[in-house]
C-alpha cells in the first residue's frame, strides 16, 4: 500500500479517529433526493471507507493530492477518484442532477468551498463537512452574534446551515493547531431573489467591511445607495440585519429618495 505523507501547502490533516469519520458519514441524509454524493480530498480514505459501505449513494472523490490519488486506486480499485482542484472543476463531470458534497475540508480554501457550493446550489441540495471551528462557527450564526458575517448571511439566504459536532486536534495525524467543527448545509426551498445577486452580496460585504460602524456611516461610500440608507436600517449595523433584512435594504437600492422609504 502507497504511503501518503500530510503537506502542509495543502492543509492536509488526515483524520484517524474512525468514530469521527463515521459520525461525519452518517451525517448524510439524502436531504432533496441525491443519490450521487462526492467526497472532497478523501486523502487517505477515512471518510471514503464508510461512505463504500452505503448502499444508497453512488460515491466518485476529487482530490487534488497525487500520492492521496495512488493511494486511493490502490485500496479500492473500484472506486472513481477525479485528480483535480474541486474550485476549478464543472460538477457536472461527476453528475447530471443532484449531488451531495462531504468532506474532512481543507481549511485553507474552506471558504472558497462554500461560495463554490452556493454557485451551484440548485445542483448542490446537501453538504457535511468539516471545518475550522471559527469557520463553522461563522457559518452557523444567526444575527446578534459576533462570529456572524459575510458568509453568515449569504450561506443561510440558500441553505439551513446546522453544527453536528466538535472534533479535537488529537484526531488527526498531523494534528492542527485549531479545533474543528462539523456541520451540515441543507438547501432551503428559496428559488430565486427578488433583487439581482450581484448587488445584494455586494452590499453584504460593503455593509460588514465597517461592520462596527452604524449602516449610516458604513454604507456611505456604496453607490447604489447614494440617496441614502432607509431610516429603519440608518442606526443599525451589518451583524443586526438578518438575510431577509439585507434583502429589503437591496431593494432600497432601486428606489428614488430610499433614505425616506419605509420598511416593513
Amino acid at each position: 500500500m502507497s504511503f501518503v505523507r500530510a503537506k502542509k501547502h495543502l492543509g492536509q490533516h488526515f483524520l484517524k479517529d474512525g468514530d469521527a469519520a463515521l459520525r461525519i458519514t452518517e451525517g448524510l441524509t439524502g436531504h432533496g433526493g441525491y443519490k450521487d454524493v462526492l467526497e472532497v480530498g478523501p486523502g487517505t480514505g477515512a471518510l471514503t471507507t464508510h461512505l463504500l459501505q452505503r448502499k444508497d449513494i453512488n460515491l466518485a472523490c476529487i482530490e487534488l493530492d497525487g500520492e492521496s490519488v495512488a493511494h486511493l486506486h490502490a485500496k479500492w480499485p473500484q472506486l472513481r477518484v477525479v485528480q483535480g482542484d474541486l474550485l476549478r472543476m464543472d460538477l457536472g463531470i461527476i453528475s447530471g442532477g443532484a449531488l451531495g458534497m462531504i468532506g474532512n475540508f481543507p481549511y485553507n480554501i474552506s471558504t472558497q468551498i462554500i461560495f463554490k457550493v452556493l454557485e451551484n446550489r440548485d445542483r448542490v441540495p446537501e453538504v457535511v463537512g468539516m471545518f475550522q471551528k471559527e469557520v463553522a462557527d461563522r457559518l452557523c450564526a444567526g444575527p446578534g452574534n459576533r462570529t456572524y458575517g459575510i458568509t453568515s448571511v449569504l450561506a443561510q439566504l440558500w441553505y439551513s446551515v446546522e453544527h453536528l459536532f466538535l472534533v479535537e486536534p488529537e484526531a488527526f495525524i498531523p494534528p492542527p493547531k485549531v479545533r474543528s467543527a462539523v456541520i451540515r448545509m441543507q438547501r432551503n426551498a428559496r428559488a430565486s431573489l427578488p433583487v439581482e445577486e450581484k448587488l445584494l452580496t455586494s452590499l453584504v460585504k460593503a455593509a460588514f467591511g465597517q461592520r462596527r460602524k452604524t449602516l449610516h456611516n458604513a454604507l456611505k461610500g456604496f453607490a447604489p445607495l447614494s440617496a441614502g440608507v432607509p431610516e429603519a436600517f440608518a442606526r443599525k449595523r451589518a451583524e443586526e440585519l438578518s438575510g431577509e433584512d439585507f434583502i429589503r435594504l437591496a431593494q432600497a437600492c432601486a428606489i428614488p429618495g430610499a433614505a425616506a422609504f419605509p420598511v416593513a
